[in-house]
């Protein structure tokens, strides 16, 4: 019996954003990414060859305004389209664990495909949030982002920034860190029967 494909392709629209995604969990980490923010496609670019999804994302925002928008949007809808690519979630590993290093940066990522949306997210140092990277993308947008793709696909995630001083290497850091984990979580299991939780739910 061949397992039901494990993808998801959904859009958002809203007066700050267009946005499409299109994702398959089972992928071999492809994707076209175009966002308009040059960093948040090279970190969406890293998540899917890491995770190993393939990933198409495209997105129309108010970037003239600030990056704020796409990227809480597209946290939120590739989110929904994570959860709905779960399906039931059975078969799943459900728990990921990952420490990346990028040079003199060093990041831990723990996944859980809870069904309870939490995040727990510290380590960065003073000031990374008001930085700009690549002139665009300011350190805070790393949490927000995380914040909104959570509560949308429904994860506990505890991310956690060991080591590091350059901006680009500790948010590099972190997105590999956290695709790394939910390669592992969402990863099929032939030892796990049904759903890996003994409430029967995810």
């Amino acid at each position: 019996m061949t397992a039901a494909p494990r993808t998801a392709s959904l859009e958002r629209s809203t007066s700050e954003s267009q946005i499409s995604v299109r994702v398959d969990l089972d992928g071999t980490g492809t994707s076209q990414i175009e966002t308009g923010v040059p960093f948040f496609d090279h970190m969406l670019t890293a998540f899917a060859r890491h995770s190993l999804t393939d990933l198409t994302v495209n997105a129309v925002g108010d970037v003239h305004i600030d990056v704020h928008h796409t990227v809480e949007d597209t946290g939120i809808l590739l989110g929904q389209a994570i959860l709905e690519a779960l399906g039931d979630k059975a078969g799943i590993s459900r728990y990921g664990d990952a420490l990346v290093p990028l040079d003199e940066s060093l990041a831990q990522a723990v996944v859980d495909i809870s069904g309870r949306p939490y995040l727990v997210h510290s380590g960065e140092p003073a000031g990374f949030e008001l930085h700009l990277i690549g002139g665009h993308f300011t350190g805070s947008m790393v949490r927000h982002f995380f914040e909104a793709l959570t509560l949308n696909a429904r994860l506990t995630v505890h991310l956690k920034l060991l080591e590091g001083r350059d901006p680009h290497h500790i948010a590099e850091a972190e997105f590999k860190a956290f695709a790394r984990a939910f390669r592992e979580a969402k990863a099929l299991d032939p030892l796990v029967q049904g759903v890996p939780s003994t409430k029967g739910a995810l």
